[in-house]
C-alpha cells in the first residue's frame, strides 16, 4: 500500500529467503509455530493510518459512556459470568477490513471487535524476523504508542505483572501445549516471564489458587487470561478444581465478561462512515431489501464459526433463535496488497490495552492477515500463498 516500499520488498523477495525466514523462527521457538505466517508484512500508509485510529476512537467512546454496561448486560449468558469484573476492558482489539470508500481512497471497514488479548507477545517480536531478511525501512514501524521494541516490552511487562512477582502471575489457557497461538505463549515467557498453565493444572484451597512449579506449589496473583468459554465446552467431561466462574482472591488480566460485552454483540450500537450497519436479527422488523449484501454471525461464536456469507429471508425465518444472530452488511475488501502474481485482500487488527486506574486505552501495535479466499479465515486460504498472519507496518 506504500509503492516504494512494497516495490523494494518485492525486489527482494524469493521463495527460498521465505523459508529461510520460516526456519529462522523454528530455531528460535522449535516446533512452536502453528499458524501459517505470510510472506509479507503490510505497509500502511499515514492516510489510512490516521482512519483505522479515529474509528478506533469511535469505538473506544462507545465503549466509555456510562451505561455501556448496562446495553450489554444481555451479551453474558448467565452460566458463564465470572465475578469481580472490572469496569473496563484491559484488553481491546478491533478488526477492519481495508476497503475503497466512494473517492478512490483507502478506508477501513470493521468486521469484528474483542475484550480479549490477541497475540501480544508475538506481534512485537515477528517485524524483528522480518527485518532480519529483507530491506524494510526506518519509516514504518510496527509500534503506536510506543517509540519502539523495548519500550513495547517494559509497557507490556508492567501492564501484566503489576506489582507481582512474575511466578505469580499466570497466562491461562486450556491445554497450552496444543494451541496453534502456542508461539505467543513461548514469546509471553521469555518476555515477560510468565508460565502457560492449563487450567485442569490449578489447585484451589477456599478462594485461593496454586500451580506448581519446578517442585513448589505457588500462590497464583494475576492471570492473564487466554481461555474462552467456546472452547471449554467442546470438552464437557474435563475434571477442574477451578472453574471460572467460581469467586476467587485473583486479579483477571483481561476479565472473562469483556469477551462478551466488547464483541458482535457491540457492533449495533456503533455508527459512522468505518462501521457497516448491524442489526440485531430479532430486532428486525423487516428485513434489507438487498439482503444478498448482508452477512449472519452468531453473536456467540468466535474465529469465524457459523458465520454465513449467502443468506435468504427463508433462511431467517427458519431460525428459532433469532437473538442469538445479528445481521452485518457485507464490506467490499480491496486487494491492495501486490504479490508477485495479484493483488492480495488484508485486514488489520488493532491491539490496544487499558490499564486499570488510566483513562483510556493505548494503541500500542497491530496484526495483520493476508487473504485470497472469500472470508480471512485459514479455511478459506488452504494450499495457497501469500496469505495468513502477518505484521502492518505503519507509516511514522
Amino acid at each position: 500500500m506504500i509503492p516504494e516500499y512494497r516495490h523494494t520488498f518485492n525486489a527482494a523477495f524469493s521463495p527460498a529467503r521465505y523459508q529461510e525466514m520460516l526456519a529462522d523462527i523454528d530455531q528460535q521457538l522449535p516446533g512452536q509455530l502453528d499458524f501459517r505466517v505470510a510472506e509479507t508484512p503490510v505497509f500502511i500508509p499515514a492516510g489510512l493510518r490516521d482512519k483505522l485510529i479515529a474509528a478506533g476512537e469511535s469505538i473506544i467512546a462507545v465503549i466509555g459512556q456510562p451505561n455501556f454496561k448496562e446495553l450489554t448486560e444481555a451479551s453474558i449468558p448467565t452460566h458463564q459470568r465470572v465475578p469481580n469484573e472490572d469496569e473496563r476492558p484491559e484488553f481491546l482489539t478491533f478488526d477492519f477490513a481495508v476497503c475503497r470508500d466512494a473517492n478512490g481512497e483507502l478506508e477501513p471497514q470493521l468486521i469484528e471487535m474483542q475484550g480479549f488479548p490477541s497475540l501480544y507477545a508475538f506481534q512485537a517480536w515477528l517485524p524483528g524476523v522480518f527485518a532480519r531478511h529483507y530491506p524494510i525501512s526506518d519509516a514504518v514501524t510496527p509500534f503506536i504508542g510506543v517509540s519502539d521494541f523495548d519500550a513495547y516490552q517494559t509497557r507490556m511487562r508492567e501492564f501484566i505483572l503489576a506489582d507481582q512477582p512474575a511466578e505469580n502471575v499466570i497466562l491461562l489457557e486450556l491445554f497450552p501445549e496444543k494451541q496453534k497461538t502456542r508461539v505467543d505463549f513461548a514469546l509471553s515467557k521469555k518476555f515477560w516471564g510468565i508460565d502457560a498453565v492449563c487450567i485442569t493444572k490449578i489447585r484451589k484451597r477456599g478462594r485461593q489458587l496454586f500451580y506448581k512449579k519446578d517442585g513448589r506449589e505457588i500462590e497464583i496473583k494475576r492471570i492473564y487470561n487466554r481461555i474462552i468459554f467456546d472452547e471449554l465446552a467442546r470438552y464437557p467431561e474435563l475434571e477442574t478444581e477451578f472453574k471460572l466462574t467460581d469467586d476467587v482472591d485473583v486479579k483477571w488480566v483481561g476479565h472473562p465478561n469483556w469477551f462478551f460485552r466488547v464483541s458482535k454483540f457491540t457492533l449495533p450500537f456503533l455508527h459512522g462512515p468505518f462501521f457497516p450497519p448491524s442489526y440485531f436479527l430479532h430486532e428486525l422488523k423487516e428485513y434489507p431489501a438487498d439482503l444478498e449484501n448482508y452477512v449472519l454471525k452468531p453473536l456467540f461464536s468466535f474465529a469465524g464459526a457459523g458465520v454465513r456469507l449467502h443468506i435468504t429471508a427463508a433462511d431467517l425465518d427458519a431460525l428459532t433463535d433469532k437473538q442469538n444472530y445479528l445481521l452485518q452488511r457485507k464490506v467490499d475488501y480491496e486487494p491492495v496488497v501486490q504479490s508477485p502474481d495479484g493483488l492480495v485482500k488484508c485486514e488489520i487488527r488493532l491491539l490496544y490495552i487499558w490499564p486499570e486506574g488510566e483513562a483510556r486505552p493505548q494503541l500500542l501495535t497491530g496484526l495483520s492477515r493476508l487473504s485470497r479466499g472469500e472470508m480471512i479465515g485459514v479455511d478459506f486460504n488452504k494450499d495457497k500463498d501469500w496469505v495468513g498472519g502477518t505484521t502492518p507496518l505503519f507509516e511514522r
